[in-house]
């Protein structure tokens, strides 16, 4: 070979070289790789790291992590308020001078130093907010140890006060990440569509371009793709300064974002240096506009939406707050097949998976500063707070699903500072809040609940109704809903609904009125009128399918209402209830805490699915009682326009389903059942679909006496555990129907109870309903049987021993 042919193929070998080790590739896209697996955790509240590198104790684990998971659910009064230590072995290849090396917390609850090396790298106040940790400056090639200090301990300068109704889950809780892109990059990308109809649009791109040198030039390429992944329009510019806006105008006939069809846009960003490009960003977004009428309803893309809402609390039983992105996914799949299009995130900005999920499916958010509760507090408080709101408005602005970003719920209560439910404090800095998130975001909405001094600061607002729960009778609703429509120029109701216990029924259910009916038995009690029904009511299904069957057929007959937000999806923990039925559980869940639908849910698929389908309320109900000649009501709930009930085989009648009908929109029929087994099938047709739904009932005519006795059963399940059954007897032997007293479970050998879920079968101290309880037993290797008691104050201890199978 030529030796001058062999020294030009070495140097631009060499060139070659030198350009790959400036740039890596010809193409620099940033690199996010999750790193949740292989960390220990230590339950040690330690200040000086130190002292904690000579710990032994770490136990492995992996994220996302809470230590409350369980002892919120435990007996003992409170849960651990405390600090805790989370370590990982990083491991880096080769560190690149030319790169920025960052932590990205999706949440840490509530405030997080991180440590590497031994070297405080960043630290971060709020539970609910991501945040960046540049740990650039303190990473090594090989292995790199990571230390983070995660504390949830009592801070009235950080929101949401101890006050608030809910638990403050400590622990890294949802998911982390290590981000590699180069020291030029792009960052604080802002979406907006400043204009947008059915035939055209446009698009706006600001940003930030961090990691420049002074007046050093750069461009920018941005590139637009349709839903299908069709590239539509590509735009490049210049820039030297640290901001830069794109705009792409005159998008010709936009695939909107809708409830029912949303259309998700993709752009590109590249940033380019010296004709190479360094990084590269992809976000979704939408083209969309909403508006609410004064006085009026809400209107999405020019056509009036009803909002059909519900509330999330971001927990679930035996994870508490660190919920996998499955089961996250779970809950928002499950509220848009119940037909909902709206939800309000109680009471704090949730999981990246959540929003999402909701740009995804057409799910419309009230996204929420946690200040709940607490009143207004110090110069360090007001000072948390807004770095909050600024940081939430921040991450969450591309997403189109986010109408509203709402500054607080019930702010004034229970102040945890002197003077801090002080009205003219409260509002001057409610103002310095909305005038603070219109300025980071001029094209949404704010809102505020239930403080009603503040009313006429924020954009939208709801007042505190909760009409046939804490106060009044449901069939009140009307006027609640007439008064405030006038009263507030942009109403939307927030929070409603009651508390229900699953699998516990009656037959005599309150009325729309308050009031109890006897029944028909010869001993038919004489209180006729209950004022709070929350306090003293039955805590039926029975009664909170009547309610919200009200609530909702209001909702939908009322041609101006903005539309109203049920309170909540699913049962969750709360400090502040330890005598409920399930302790420490808030139960106005149409959903237990492990989600499993209770009648409720059923109720508003029928107002909202679009799936057909017919349910029998209810399936936990199939043991009943009554005096012989007295029919029974059996409603079903369908969306189907046409409906026929069976009895032991015989068609009764077929129904019209009609909203203006109450109850189950005239899906009611009287029956009369036989003593023994009663057979129960709806047939439902939609749209040329056939749907049914069976029940069987054991009725009887003899009313139970009082209880004297406990009696334990059990049955095998699926997943080798074992369903422990308690039932209360009268001297007869039958199952006290009425009976509601608390028992409790204990397992003395042989396996270990679900006894901190807070579930209905995963708490070993629960009221029963209709007579009934039941816990699940997982078996041990030791031995070949399982001991199991249960007891009350009445009955002082029953006996089970289960063989192993």
């Amino acid at each position: 070979m030529n030796s001058s042919v062999f020294s030009s193929r070495k140097l631009i070998q060499i060139i070659i070289c030198v350009f790959l080790s400036a740039y890596g590739s010809a193409q620099i896209e940033r690199s996010k790789e999750n790193i949740n697996d292989d960390w220990d955790y230590l339950e040690l509240n330690l200040e000086d790291v130190d002292q904690v590198h000579k710990q032994t104790s770490w136990i492995p684990i992996t994220l996302p992590h809470t230590w409350n998971n369980y002892d919120t659910m435990d007996l003992k009064p409170g849960y651990r308020r405390s600090a805790s230590w989370y370590r990982k072995d990083l491991e880096i290849d080769a560190i690149n001078k030319d790169f920025v090396y960052q932590l990205y917390f999706e949440g840490s609850n509530v405030t997080t130093k991180v440590y590497v090396n031994g070297k405080l790298s960043g630290k971060h106040i709020g539970g609910y907010i991501g945040f960046l940790v540049d740990i650039s400056g303190h990473i090594k090639k090989g292995r790199n140890e990571i230390l983070v200090r995660v504390d949830n301990g009592y801070d009235p300068e950080i929101i949401p006060s101890q006050k608030s109704d809910f638990f403050i889950y400590g622990g890294i809780t949802r998911d982390v990440w290590l981000i590699k892109k180069h020291i030029s990059h792009i960052s604080d990308l802002k979406i907006t569509t400043p204009d947008v109809s059915r035939d055209k649009a446009s698009l706006q791109l600001n940003m930030k371009i961090e990691g420049l040198s002074t007046e050093e030039s750069y461009e920018v390429k941005a590139e637009l793709f349709q839903p299908n992944g069709k590239k539509v329009q590509t735009l490049s510019k210049k820039g030297t300064s640290g901001q830069l806006k794109i705009d792409f105008k005159n998008t010709a006939k936009p695939l909107l974002w809708d409830i029912d069809t949303p259309h998700l846009y993709r752009v590109e960003v590249a940033l380019l240096k010296s004709g190479k490009q360094v990084d590269k960003l992809t976000e979704s977004f939408g083209f969309r506009w909403f508006e609410f009428k004064k006085n009026g309803p809400f209107y999405l893309n020019g056509k009036r939406v009803l909002l059909r809402g519900t509330h999330r609390h971001e927990e679930h039983a035996g994870y508490g707050a660190a919920m996998p992105n499955a089961l996250h996914r779970k809950d928002i799949e499950a509220i848009k097949e119940m037909g909902a299009n709206f939800i309000r995130l109680a009471h704090y900005p949730q999981d990246p998976e959540v929003y999402k999920m909701c740009d995804e499916l057409g799910l419309l958010v009230w996204d929420e500063l946690p200040w709940c509760r607490g009143g207004i507090g110090n110069e360090s408080w007001k000072t948390n707070t807004r770095n909050m709101l600024t940081e939430i408005i921040n991450q969450n602005y591309n997403h189109p699903s986010i109408i509203i970003w709402s500054l607080g719920n019930e702010i004034y209560w229970l102040p945890d500072f002197e003077d801090g439910d002080n009205e003219e404090k409260l509002n001057a800095f409610l103002k310095e809040l909305n005038t603070l998130s219109h300025t980071l975001d001029p094209t949404r909405k704010t809102a505020i609940r239930k403080y009603y001094a503040g009313s006429d600061i924020v954009d939208v607002f709801s007042p505190s109704i909760w009409s046939g729960w804490y106060s009044g009778s449901y069939t009140t609703y009307q006027k609640a809903i007439d008064k405030y429509l006038k009263e507030y120029p942009h109403f939307i109701h927030a929070e409603y609904g009651g508390s229900s216990h699953y699998g516990r029924h009656t037959e005599n259910p309150i009325d729309g009125r308050g009031v109890m009916d006897p029944d028909g038995w010869t001993e038919a009690i004489t209180q006729t009128s209950v004022t709070n029904i929350a306090k003293i009511g039955d805590w039926s299904e029975n009664y909170i399918v009547d309610l919200f069957d009200w609530h909702l057929k209001i909702a939908e007959t009322t041609d101006s209402f903005v539309g109203n937000v049920q309170w909540a999806f699913k049962d969750f923990g709360t400090p502040l209830r330890p005598e409920n039925d399930i302790p420490y559980v808030n139960q106005k869940g149409i959903m237990d805490r492990e989600g499993n639908p209770k009648d409720a849910y059923y109720v508003f698929k029928s107002y909202w699915a679009k799936e057909p389908f017919v349910y029998i309320e209810s399936k936990t109900w199939t043991e009943r009682q009554g005096p012989e000649h007295t029919s029974r009501s059996i409603n079903v709930y369908s969306n189907c326009d046409k409906v026929t009930l069976y009895f032991e085989g015989q068609a009764l009648a077929e129904k019209k389903r009609d909203i203006n009908v109450f109850p189950a929109s005239g899906l009611t029929w009287d029956v009369l059942f036989k003593e023994g087994t009663n057979k129960l099938k709806a047939v439902g047709f939609k749209n040329g679909k056939k749907v049914t739904d069976s029940l069987n009932v054991q009725y009887r005519y003899k009313k139970n006496e009082v209880a004297n006795s406990l009696m334990l059963s059990y049955e095998k399940l699926e997943n080798g555990n074992y369903l422990v059954i308690a039932t209360a007897k009268d001297k007869m032997g039958l199952r006290c129907l009425d009976y509601e007293e608390r028992v409790y479970f204990q397992c003395l050998s042989g396996g270990e109870t679900k006894k901190y879920l807070g579930t209905p079968m995963g708490s070993e101290v629960i009221k029963m309903s209709n007579g009934r309880a039941q816990i699940e037993v997982v078996p041990d290797n030791v031995g070949n049987h399982i001991e199991m008691m249960v007891l009350n104050q009445s009955f002082k201890g029953t006996y089970l021993t289960i063989p192993k199978t």
